[in-house]
């Protein structure tokens, strides 16, 4: 059996303000054609279908369009919910799908697999969706965190799978030990303390296909994340995009393919002065390309965004980093200022205070010294 295994669609998410939705269908679209290429038995989507609780209208339709596509290519198609979906508005059409389309969002319905044949024997696939301890409390006694309910899930599934007999493939959304998280994007399940679920929670099955990892991960030969199909953050523009597919034989897993997906904009991050941004060649290939800049002048520059966009037209984010930065004495604004010894110095401690550290050039203390010499004559006239 030949298993896709793909998450994290996040359907509706915008990138720095711009829409991704065309984007992420030209992409859905080399998925599916990677599916009839490679004569795929069942595609996994390992949660965060949508980025929303409540998507739009036009996500939907991409959603509807793609997995119908992914059914007409010859694959049963798999579907679970992740952090980000609103279990209840992903399920509630799941009876009214097509045949070979699932969408499993109900924790009550764990262990009651869905089952694939092959020339082997059955394959069952347990979807489990995102699971909130708070709300599963009053119905399995004593979980408190991720790791609790996941681990409870699969105790679910293991005993389920002692009396079917076969292979099998777990499905969750979960921050799992080891795993490289991207910082601030993969929110709402906190990783450290009792929300990393172990590895050894996933033992028993043939292969267990994660989601909320945005990059590939392989935390062991059957434990892996296939990651996001496209970037949504700088953070990750260095992470390659695609989705794994797994092989079953007749004894369990044989073996594991990365598939690469095509990337519909590079992302690049760019550091150095503004002016050599905008004028260097060495960024030309930049041009075409998702940018963030970081320009690292020593003072704030006027409008840097419009002026880097009038050279990269998809600049998406612009930071000051002054490439000299001060050097913390431990001392506050207000003791430093206390500390002056004259009017010169207090304007000078004011400037290094609003400009992170510069103080004033020669030229600016040449004017500050005529304008307070000028003002000492004044008040020696008067």
């Amino acid at each position: 059996m030949r298993i896709l295994h793909t998450s994290d669609w996040h359907i509706g998410r915008t990138f720095h303000g711009h829409s991704t939705l065309d984007a992420l269908r030209g992409v859905l679209e080399a998925l599916t054609a990677q599916v009839r290429e490679e004569r795929v038995d069942v595609v996994i989507v390992a949660g965060d279908v949508f980025d929303s609780a409540t998507p739009a209208a036009a996500c939907y339709t991409l959603l509807s369009d793609t997995l119908l596509a992914l059914a007409d290519a010859g694959a049963q198609v798999i579907v679970t919910s992740g952090n980000h979906d609103s279990a209840a508005r992903l399920g509630f059409q799941a009876a009214l799908l097509r045949g070979g389309i699932r969408v499993l969002t109900d924790p009550a319905a764990i262990a009651a697999p869905v089952t694939v044949d092959d020339a082997y024997g059955p394959v069952h696939f347990y979807g489990i969706p995102f699971l909130e301890p708070a709300l599963l409390r009053h119905v399995w006694p004593g979980v408190r965190a991720q790791r609790d309910v996941l681990a409870h899930a699969m105790d679910l599934v293991r005993d389920d799978l002692a009396r079917r007999g076969g292979r099998s493939v777990a499905i969750a959304h979960c921050f799992a030990a080891g795993v490289e998280a991207t910082p601030q994007l993969e929110r709402d399940i906190q990783q450290g303390g009792l929300d990393v679920v172990p590895i050894s929670a996933f033992d028993g099955v043939d292969y267990a296909a994660l989601g909320h990892i945005h990059g590939r991960q392989t935390l062991a030969e059957n434990v892996r994340y296939a990651g996001a199909p496209v970037h949504y953050s700088f953070g990750e523009g260095d992470k390659p995009r695609g989705s794994w597919l797994v092989e079953l034989n007749a004894e369990g897993l044989s073996r594991v393919e990365w598939l690469a997906l095509p990337v519909p904009r590079r992302l690049v991050t760019l550091r150095g002065p503004l002016e050599n941004l905008l004028t260097d060649a060495a960024h030309l290939a930049a041009e075409d390309a998702w940018v963030c800049a970081v320009y690292t002048d020593t003072l704030p520059e006027r409008d840097p965004l419009r002026r880097l966009q009038e050279r990269f037209p998809h600049c998406a984010m612009v930071s000051h980093a002054p490439a000299d930065a001060r050097v913390d004495d431990g001392r506050t604004y207000v003791q430093r200022v206390r500390a002056a010894r004259s009017d010169a110095e207090l304007v000078d401690m004011f400037l290094q205070h609003v400009r992170e550290g510069e103080g004033a050039s020669e030229r600016e203390a040449e004017i500050l010294r005529n304008v307070l010499d000028e003002r000492v004559r004044v008040e020696v006239l008067t």
